[in-house]
């Protein structure tokens, strides 16, 4: 099999896909979504390649962006084998749209208020108990997140991002005991856990200075992890599960472009060849 590694140029988790392939008598190519054209009546995208992993969507234009989405769904309706399929990255990359499924897939998920004006922000803020997550609509990592507690500072938060014409999407803060738990998730089962502690920070994400561990999940983060997957449509996922004061779990994020590198390290498990054994034989878009 011939698969295309889409991203934004190299780095380790593309590295990491391509000598999983290889490993598995596949054939796997780093491919720039920068470069990706098409023709309508021949010359189709990713002509060539049967199969296609979605690894890091670089920067570009709303027209650019929408472009490649297009090219990944014309190449699936090709019948190339595109993971995770088109529309799944397109719900997940929107961090409102994913709460959305899960919340109307009776998930448990926090109190969430998205806004396109401060003035309606603010009353979100109130609404949700002065105690808030102010999030990037698209965005990974724990980058950009900021927790606000007080109103002034809210205010002055939401003008900002309403001047820069961004959609304010806040959730109310969940209490937690400074842990989260990561599921990775292929073809609806649950690999791999990890627990992420956070250092000196309420951000447990590990790209954020957090630690990781091997964790055992029990079968209600299984369930939820699962489930979570299944409402947004995602074969390959990492599901971030958050306990709450009262120890209940939470999902936090459905991550459709999910890294592994710490998992990896913790676990020993080989995420890369479980995620290109599974393209190869088990998924059909």
């Amino acid at each position: 099999m011939r698969i295309a590694v889409l991203s934004g140029g190299g780095g380790w988790h593309v590295l990491d896909l391509i000598r999983a392939a290889r490993d598995l008598g596949h054939a796997a190519e780093a491919v720039d979504f920068r470069t990706l054209s098409a023709a309508v009546g021949g010359g189709a995208a990713l002509a060539g390649f049967d199969a296609a992993l979605v690894r890091t969507m670089p920067a570009g234009s709303l027209e650019q962006v929408v472009f490649r989405m297009d090219a990944l769904h014309t190449a699936a309706a090709a019948g190339v084998r595109v993971l995770n399929p088109p529309r799944a990255v397109e719900t997940c990359v929107d961090k409102y749209l994913t709460t959305a499924r899960l919340a109307a897939a009776g998930l448990p998920t926090p109190d969430t208020h998205v806004a396109q004006t401060a003035d309606t922000a603010l009353d979100g803020f109130d609404r949700l108990g002065g105690d808030v997550v102010v999030k990037p609509l698209f965005g990974s990592e724990g980058r950009g997140m900021v927790r606000l507690t007080d109103r002034e500072t809210a205010w002055r938060v939401f003008h900002a991002l309403d001047r820069t014409g961004q959609v304010i999407y806040q959730q109310r803060f969940v209490r937690h005991p400074g842990w989260d738990l990561r599921a990775f998730v292929v073809g609806g089962r649950v690999i791999a856990g990890m627990r992420r502690t956070a250092r000196g920070d309420w951000r447990t994400n590990v790209a954020q200075g957090g630690t990781a561990e091997a964790a055992g999940l029990d079968d209600t983060a299984v369930s939820l992890a699962r489930r979570a997957t299944a409402a947004v449509g995602c074969p390959v996922a990492g599901v971030d599960l958050l306990p709450g004061p009262d120890g209940a779990l939470t999902v936090i994020e459905v991550n459709a472009v999910p890294g592994w590198r710490a998992l990896a390290a913790v676990t020993g498990r080989d995420v890369a060849a479980d995620v290109v054994r599974f393209l190869a034989e088990e998924y059909r878009a």
